[in-house]
């Protein structure tokens, strides 16, 4: 009885309100938009994911490096031609065994070395008008370690066995030249010339003149002299010529010396005969 009576108030309540249903969800203009919007993201994503397989394939990109840049466990390694548009810093440059290495550059290249201050203290610039070094020390050794060359303020030092000067007008000293052993190549003749200014050489004890297998000639425009202080000068010879010298007129000094004059000779001998 109670049931019949609780079925028949849900049937008056149902048949006084009558049920409702909503539609839940995105409809209309509003879906299409959202469709069109994931459809466009959709494309972006697989424009973006192409250009960078691309990018990816044209630069090269390995596990190990991109493009010619290779790491490895020593360092980086470039392999062909590479341009840096900014300084380069490292701390050693060096190319691969059997392969020379190639700085190039349209201006000029240039390597500084640097204080602690950050002021150059050595620079060598190779440009188009040449090789500028600037430092405290130069020095060129051979692959034996022997030091071939060698300059600072002070002096420049010539360490080869040979110094060989191949101009027409040879070698050009403003001031003195100290050297112990001048000589020419075989067979070839040895010229000292002083064209505008006398012609000096010194020695505090000697100076030997000496050709083995040809003649010395000595040529003057005005006078020439040959002086002994201490000494006596030596004319040692199978014979002694004096072509253009004029007759002698011998004027005697005292009783134990005579001395000739002819023109512009003057000459006594030790011990007259």
């Amino acid at each position: 009885m109670i049931q019949e009576q609780c079925a028949d108030r849900n049937n008056v309540q149902t048949a006084e309100k009558p049920q409702v249903s909503y539609k839940v969800g995105i409809y209309g203009w509003r879906k299409r938009c959202l469709y069109c919007f994931v459809l466009l993201l959709m494309v972006l994503i697989l424009v973006n994911l192409a250009l960078t397989i691309w990018i990816l394939k044209v630069m090269n990109f390995t596990m190990e490096g991109m493009g010619h840049l290779r790491i490895t466990k020593t360092g980086l390694e470039l392999n062909g031609d590479s341009e840096f548009l900014r300084p380069l810093y490292a701390k050693e440059i060096q190319s691969r065994p059997g392969s020379p290495l190639f700085l190039q550059s349209s201006k000029n290249v240039s390597i500084s070395i640097l204080d602690g201050k950050n002021k150059a203290v050595t620079q060598l610039v190779a440009g188009s008008s040449g090789i500028h070094a600037c430092c405290k020390l130069l020095e060129v050794k051979s692959n034996t370690g022997k030091l071939l060359f060698s300059a600072d303020a002070h002096e420049v030092v010539v360490g080869a066995e040979k110094l060989r000067v191949p101009g027409a007008e040879g070698a050009v000293f403003s001031n003195s030249v100290e050297t112990p052993h001048v000589r020419s190549e075989p067979y070839k003749e040895l010229r000292l010339e002083s064209p505008t200014r006398s012609l000096y050489m010194e020695a505090p004890k000697g100076v030997q003149i000496m050709a083995e297998a040809g003649d010395i000639r000595a040529t003057c425009r005005s006078e020439m002299r040959l002086e002994s202080k201490d000494g006596e000068i030596t004319l040692d010879a199978r014979k002694i010529k004096f072509p253009r010298l004029p007759e002698g007129k011998a004027s005697a000094t005292g009783s134990r010396q005579t001395v000739f004059e002819t023109g512009r000779w003057t000459w006594s001998p030790t011990s007259p005969q």
